[in-house]
């Protein structure tokens, strides 16, 4: 929901038990500089503000994965910067970068939250994992740096420090897409390794920019100093304005796209609210069955469209309940459908949807015939929004589902069905 703290509670729990823990083990490490260290205390307060602006300057959007760049590169840079220029060695250990990467992630989820800014405590503790990934990896496994102490090793020629350095970074943030993937697809029952494998897939790019900042400041502070953290944020920054721009642009797609949608309504075609209706439960259905952000985002555009091949019927069908009309009719709106969704040019993936809106389960079962899942779950649910016409009493739901259950196998997918009843119930407890 926008402008909420979404409810994650298992993540929540690790992200304040990760949070004491970091910070009790720096101190009882003895893992602090000094107050008189006066130039490891400024380059730690730039790297923690940093963190701070980052997680406030978080960026999400619907069918993209939520992402703090600016605060993973900045914990990047502090977890992998070792020395300043006149070859001034960092004296902190991984205790304490973690200690101060924790305080500033949590710093910044709180302001967040206190704004009413939506925030995904999965995504946030996501991050942390990832840093506490190269953190470890870098601090203890590679340089063997005892808490308090200087690094034991060296790392080679400049060109191997830096493969290594990006080679530690991608691992933490494959640990990172997989550590969301767990938990997102424990609380919803779906296929983690599919979960991965989108979660993966829709932050790649952003992923190598990261990792490649991280770096970049980690080797240029040795020769410019804690002038590297700004200079080398820049194109990130750059990054976030277009992305929010990008958002902006596909927020002005979804409005056209509701406003399209209530043009059957306003011609009498379909009942006031319907595709909004279809739209709204199809997506929780879609959640029910793990769907990723991209899949949700075009389920949610075909459930908008999904009726609005009805404006070229000369009478329209009574209360606009397509589940009602005759199977010639059903295609042939849905074929009118997908025609005006392709003029569009822009909503291909939309349109395949649409295409078998109206073919029946048993086509899946019987004749092996590829159908999105998609589609499957827009005929079910349109099903249901009709047979129940926007009525929400206990009577009207318990006669559509019991209209959909004489189809169960053979008009609907029984997974489709199970995760309606499932949304429906979550709905009425809500």
């Amino acid at each position: 929901m926008k402008g909420a703290l979404r409810r994650e509670p298992l993540a929540g729990i690790f992200g304040v038990l990760g949070l004491l823990v970091t910070v009790v083990v720096a101190v009882q490490s003895g893992d602090v500089p000094a107050l008189h260290d006066s130039a490891t205390i400024w380059v730690v307060v730039a790297f923690a503000v940093m963190i701070v602006l980052g997680e406030w300057f978080h960026i999400s959007a619907p069918g993209f994965r939520g992402a703090a760049p600016i605060a993973l590169a900045a914990a990047f840079g502090l977890a992998l910067t070792t020395d300043l220029p006149g070859k001034v060695h960092l004296p902190y250990g991984a205790p304490f970068a973690l200690a101060v990467t924790a305080t500033a992630m949590a710093l910044g989820t709180t302001v967040r939250v206190a704004a009413r800014r939506d925030t995904s405590l999965v995504d946030t503790a996501g991050r942390f994992v990832a840093i506490v990934v190269a953190t470890l990896v870098f601090r203890v496994a590679v340089l063997g740096q005892a808490p308090g102490s200087p690094a034991r090793q060296t790392l080679g020629t400049p060109e191997q420090r830096a493969a290594l350095l990006l080679g530690i970074c991608l691992l933490a943030l494959v640990t990172d897409a997989l550590f969301t993937s767990l938990l997102r697809g424990l609380s919803a029952g779906a296929n983690v390794r599919r979960t991965f494998i989108e979660e993966f897939r829709s932050s790649f790019a952003l992923s190598i920019a990261v990792a490649v900042t991280g770096v970049l400041i980690a080797l240029a502070a040795p020769p410019l100093g804690i002038v590297a953290l700004p200079l080398f944020l820049i194109p990130l920054v750059l990054t976030l304005f277009a992305f929010r721009r990008y958002v902006s642009i596909r927020a002005t797609y979804l409005q056209s796209i509701r406003t399209l949608s209530r043009l059957t309504d306003a011609a009498g075609y379909t009942p006031s609210g319907h595709s909004e209706r279809v739209a709204a439960l199809s997506v929780q259905v879609g959640r029910e069955l793990g769907l990723s952000e991209r899949e949700l985002l075009d389920l949610e555009y075909a459930a908008l469209l999904h009726d609005i091949g009805q404006v070229a019927l000369v009478e329209p069908i009574p209360g606009g309940a397509t589940v009602l009309a005759a199977p010639a009719d059903q295609r042939r709106i849905e074929a009118d459908t997908v025609a005006i969704v392709r003029e569009t040019g822009v909503f291909e993936g939309v349109a395949r949807i649409l295409e078998h809106q109206t073919t029946p389960y048993r086509q899946v079962r019987e004749l092996g015939e590829e159908i999105p899942l998609t589609s499957r779950i827009v005929k079910v649910v349109n099903a249901y929004e009709d047979l129940t016409a926007g009525a929400r009493s206990a009577r009207a739901r318990e006669a559509a589902i019991e209209r959909i259950y004489l189809g169960l196998g053979y008009e609907y997918d029984p997974r489709v069905v199970d995760a309606l009843l499932k949304s429906l119930g979550s709905s009425a407890h809500a």
